[in-house]
């Protein structure tokens, strides 16, 4: 056997006793059911077809008496009732509110799991991968494979029973049993392999398929497809990879048909009429066996044929399940980085100072640093400003002060002391953020200020963080005003905003947050000159008592700033205040001085104002 077979193998039985470890840890009850379940269904098989029928056979031919077969009749069919009423009752009632408990329960060590892994597992596209395959009915994959392995197992113990009986009546007639074997693990396995083939063949197709399909229906493609020809172009995509699929199916057809015809003649047709020819020779012929010994036999070929096949399935389809619920124990098992219940001291919420020693950073190890050996220090309770061209390296600095990653050189301190020591939630509780790439939510415009449930004691601090953000009066113009829920994702009576009203929304969630530093990263980016004004000249009215950062490439909006750094490639070029970096007539400057035609109602307004 080859390693990788044996390693196939050996991943398979890892997965398969995870899956029942965390089972058992969800809902045992399903464990149990399972048990009991798979035993019953294999013991009725078993007993029907060998037991029931051996002792109804033998019965007659040995002329007992009708009302003992009578008993033994009614009371195999009194358990077959109860069977079938547990079974009924497993199906209709305990397996679909079974199944909900462990959805939630599963989902909840997930989206747990999830919310404790550093970000910079969703920022890697094969760990972000393997994240959306494991939660991709994860719950119905797992249920899935306990029961595929408890079938196994169940089916492996009823083999042996029937096997055993067929060698007891006939040590000849087992020998047929070889055939769904053949059938089974040679030509099953052939037919398998490429039916998988094909399906991997056809997924890029599907693929093309679903996405044009989400295209069609989305919302957010309406407009291109109503003032453009595109709709015509999707279309001709849409046909070919249909196209595709039918070449593919052809390509397959004679190499899936041909194993699945030998699978099904080995595994029906030779044992059926080569056991019924064989038991018929020696019950009509040699006269070597019993009319019940070859009813016996007949009933256990049809089951051992049957068991088989269930058994040959259950394993199939346990390895195939097994790879998704690998995703699922690969996932489970990540040793966090930099895990969100990182424990360690609680900082001071009074600000000293801020400090980047000798900080560099590498989104991935072994390529080149987005900021190289960064040294600053930002004074508590003062504004700092880092601006720079897209890609400078600005936003980095801001997830590294976050704790989002961890410099891959250097140390960032907080008060004169190491980030790395504090205790995670408790030192990013300090902070509070309007980000550029933010996020609304199908929530309340409450909810999405506060970012937390909201009770009737934040009305007011909500009311003051949409003034400050300038956003007030069109809120409380809406039907609902600020209990308004936001997008039409799952209320039809739901608000769009535009993008400029959106982003004063998120600014308003760094007023309402009493926190000792404040960030702004890119606030005004879709804000026109004279509300990016308003809105700078509110952040820094707000900002008088709190440490205050900005992020942009905007320069008319940092003027004010104490500090600025002016960044490139990562480093710092230039540091100092607006009037000194303009003195200095570097790149910030340079850079400024092009903008400068777009300052001019800006400048207008403070003229006014002044």
């Amino acid at each position: 056997m080859s390693k990788k077979k044996q390693g196939d193998k050996t991943r398979a039985i890892r997965n398969s006793i995870f899956s029942i470890r965390l089972m058992w840890g969800i809902n045992k009850g399903t464990i149990l059911t399972e048990i009991l379940s798979n035993a019953l269904g294999y013991f009725g098989w078993v007993f029907y077809s060998v037991f029931f029928i051996r002792y109804l056979v033998g019965a007659i031919e040995r002329e007992e008496d009708f009302k003992k077969i009578l008993v033994f009749i009614l009371v195999s069919a009194a358990f077959f009732m109860l069977a079938a009423f547990y079974n009924a009752y497993i199906s209709g009632s305990f397996i679909p509110i079974s199944s909900v408990k462990i959805y939630h329960k599963l989902y909840s060590l997930l989206y747990k799991k999830a919310r404790n892994v550093e970000l910079s597992c969703f920022e890697d596209s094969g760990f972000y991968n393997k994240y959306t395959l494991a939660i991709d009915n994860a719950h119905e994959r797992l249920i899935k494979l306990v029961d595929n392995n408890f079938g196994v197992i169940s089916g492996a113990i009823a083999a042996i029973v029937v096997f055993t009986t067929m060698f007891r009546i006939d040590k000849i007639a087992v020998l047929f049993v070889i055939f769904p074997i053949i059938g089974n693990f040679v030509f099953g396995f052939f037919y398998n392999k490429w039916s998988f083939k094909r399906d991997q063949a056809m997924a890029p197709y599907k693929r093309r398929i679903e996405y044009v399909n989400r295209v069609m229906h989305l919302a957010d493609y309406s407009k291109e497809m109503r003032l453009s020809k595109v709709y015509n172009l999707m279309k001709e995509k849409y046909l070919k990879a249909i196209d595709s699929l039918f070449e593919v199916v052809e390509q397959y057809v004679f190499k899936i048909n041909l194993p699945l015809w030998f699978r099904n003649y080995f595994t029906f047709t030779i044992i059926f009429e080569g056991v019924l020819l064989y038991g018929a020779y020696r019950t009509i012929i040699s006269k070597t066996m019993m009319l019940s010994e070859l009813a016996v036999l007949s009933s256990a070929m049809v089951s051992a044929t049957w068991i088989l096949i269930t058994f040959t399935e259950n394993i199939m389809e346990s390895i195939k399940q097994s790879l998704f619920i690998e995703n699922l124990r690969t996932f489970m098992e990540y040793e966090e980085k930099l895990p969100e219940d990182w424990d360690g001291i609680t900082p001071d919420a009074s600000i000293s100072s801020i400090e980047f020693r000798n900080v560099s950073f590498s989104y991935k190890a072994g390529s080149n640093p987005v900021v190289k050996k960064l040294s600053f220090i930002i004074d508590g309770n003062t504004n700092t400003a880092f601006v720079g061209h897209n890609g400078a390296g600005k936003t980095t600095i801001i997830k590294l002060l976050f704790r989002l990653y961890d410099p891959t050189e250097g140390e960032i301190l907080l008060n004169g002391i190491n980030i790395k020591e504090y205790n995670l939630k408790a030192y990013r509780a300090l902070f509070a953020a309007a980000f550029q790439d933010y996020k609304i939510l199908a929530l309340s415009i409450k909810e999405n200020v506060m970012m937390r449930r909201v009770t009737s004691e934040d009305d007011t601090i909500i009311d003051n963080a949409l003034k400050k953000s300038g956003i007030y009066d069109k809120i409380m113009s809406l039907p609902e005003g600020a209990d308004t829920i936001l997008t039409k994702e799952f209320d039809e009576n739901g608000s769009q905003l535009s993008g400029g009203e959106y982003q004063k929304i998120v600014v308003a969630r760094a007023f309402a947050k009493d926190s000792s530093i404040k960030v702004f990263d890119e606030p005004s980016s879709a804000l026109d000159p004279i509300a990016e004004y308003e809105l700078y000249d509110s952040i820094l009215k707000d900002s008088k008592d709190k440490t205050t950062i900005f992020i942009s490439h905007r320069l008319s909006s940092v003027r004010n700033a104490n500090m600025v750094y002016m960044l490139e490639n990562g480093e710092i070029i230039e540091r100092g205040t607006h009037d000194q970096l303009m003195k200095s007539k570097g790149s910030y400057a340079d850079m400024y001085n092009k903008q400068a035609k777009n300052y001019l109602a800006v400048e207008c307004l403070r003229e006014v104002t002044l």
